[in-house]
């Protein structure tokens, strides 16, 4: 079943056999022999992607629910003798939106585990990695920050609804993260590419400054999807603005990371974010 979840959450047959650690065409022969034991094609293969068909889907949903049973039978064996500390650096925009629920189960299931949060940019977490500062990163991959993939993250241009068509005004008000920062890069080049004028109204390291901006009705901000607030507008080429190159995210691991309660935190956060 891992092979089924691995090949669906990278959409590629390649990617997935190094996340599952097979040859290429190990995983292959494994999707083939359930096609034809079921009698019913799982995904449908493109030039360089492959997806699930709805029976897949359908199929994958009891996977990820037999690989969460798995993980849960076997924490409920190991968990009484699990103590330590774990150090994850995250930035703002995974803080808020794809950390909080996996460190909330990861706490109820090993309670002995310590966990500290350190709230950093990605560029700024590369080096804690290298020196042992931190124990894991999630975050995106930027220059020196090496990691295992876990998913792409789509990026989007986010509005207060009550802006009344500030995406209209040129050159285009943007609050972005200060330099270094990819999300603000991948926005910045979209909007180069597609000859859209545009001034920089807020820069800052924090995610709320940018959303305290869009809120005010004083620009739009280039943010991962995960991290738009509910009730904000998402904008698209319908309203004029460009597709933006969406964040690949990665989970990255110091020398000292060896020890069962990271392995189990980053265990952890692999399978809850892998789509």
């Amino acid at each position: 079943m891992n092979m089924i979840v691995a090949v669906a959450d990278t959409g590629n047959i390649s990617r997935a056999a190094e996340v599952v650690h097979r040859s290429q065409s190990a995983v292959s022969m494994q999707i083939k022999t359930l096609e034809t034991a079921l009698g019913k094609p799982l995904f449908v293969r493109g030039a360089r992607s492959v997806t699930p068909t709805q029976d897949g889907e359908v199929l994958l949903t009891y996977a990820r629910r037999m690989l969460a049973l798995r993980d849960e039978a076997w924490a409920a064996v190991v968990r009484p003798d699990i103590t330590g500390r774990v150090v994850i650096g995250v930035p703002d925009d995974y803080a808020s939106s794809l950390l909080p629920s996996i460190l909330k189960k990861f706490s109820a299931t090993y309670p002995k585990v310590q966990i500290q949060v350190v709230g950093l940019p990605s560029v700024a977490l590369a080096p804690m990695v290298k020196d042992g500062s931190v124990d894991l990163v999630c975050a995106t991959r930027v220059k020196g920050l090496s990691g295992e993939f876990i998913r792409f993250e789509p990026m989007v241009w986010a509005a207060s609804p009550g802006a009344r068509g500030i995406w209209s005004e040129r050159p285009l008000p943007i609050a972005v993260f200060l330099p270094g920062s990819v999300a603000r890069e991948n926005a910045i080049r979209s909007l180069e590419r597609a000859k859209i004028p545009y001034r920089t109204s807020y820069e800052s390291p924090s995610l709320m400054g940018l959303i305290s901006m869009v809120e005010a009705g004083l620009a739009v901000a280039p943010l991962a999807r995960c991290a738009v607030p509910a009730h904000f507008s998402l904008l698209g080429q319908a309203q004029g603005l460009p597709e933006i190159d969406p964040l690949e995210v990665v989970l990255a691991r110091s020398t000292k990371s060896k020890r069962p309660p990271c392995d189990f935190l980053a265990e952890k956060i692999m399978s809850e974010l892998r789509r």
